[in-house]
């Protein structure tokens, strides 16, 4: 008896004949991923729930900025900075989002066929991501505000700092005397 080769058929060993599979619609299969340091340090101190799994402490995520500690003017800087670089980071990330989302719900036809239609509706729901990432980078340019606000309001303190801390000038070398 002779063997006949014949070709599976669709769904047979989980195969599929491509004359059978249709596309409907644009569906891209794209993701974000954040990564957040739990190991991270704040003027030398371990931030808290670092070394644990997760990040979590009582209950309560880790927090992405620093503990919030005015007791000189570097904490109000890197407190401010942090805030700055945090926020846009995340006004990036939503920004994209909104983009991505706007694109992605543009595919999708609209129901009552109107030209255009499709697209009226994406913007309409990605306006409110776009909104977030707008406030976002508000956030971000009010936190460089503040120590810019900080700076002008107590610059007679921090000077009269500045100037205890200053070490006593070392003697010149003067090549001209002999």
């Amino acid at each position: 008896m002779a063997t006949r080769n014949v070709p599976p058929r669709p769904g047979a060993s989980g195969a599929q004949s491509k004359a059978n599979t249709k596309n409907f619609g644009f569906s891209p299969q794209m993701g974000f991923t954040v990564n957040v340091n739990a190991n991270r340090q704040t003027n030398g101190v371990p931030a808290q729930g670092a070394g644990r799994a997760g990040g979590v402490q009582g209950g309560s995520a880790q927090s992405l900025l620093p503990p919030p500690e005015f007791a000189s003017p570097a904490q109000v800087r890197n407190y401010c900075n942090s805030v700055r670089a945090a926020m846009a980071m995340m006004a990036f990330e939503l920004a994209m989002a909104a983009e991505i989302m706007k694109a992605t719900l543009a595919q999708v036809p609209d129901p009552e066929g109107r030209v255009g239609g499709s697209r009226v509706r994406a913007w309409k729901v990605s306006r409110k991501l776009s909104k977030s990432a707008d406030a976002a980078l508000d956030a971000a340019k009010n936190a460089a505000a503040t120590y810019a606000a900080f700076q002008r309001e107590y610059e007679e303190e921090i000077n009269r700092v500045r100037h205890h801390a200053r070490r006593p000038q070392a003697r010149r070398m003067d090549w001209s005397q002999q």
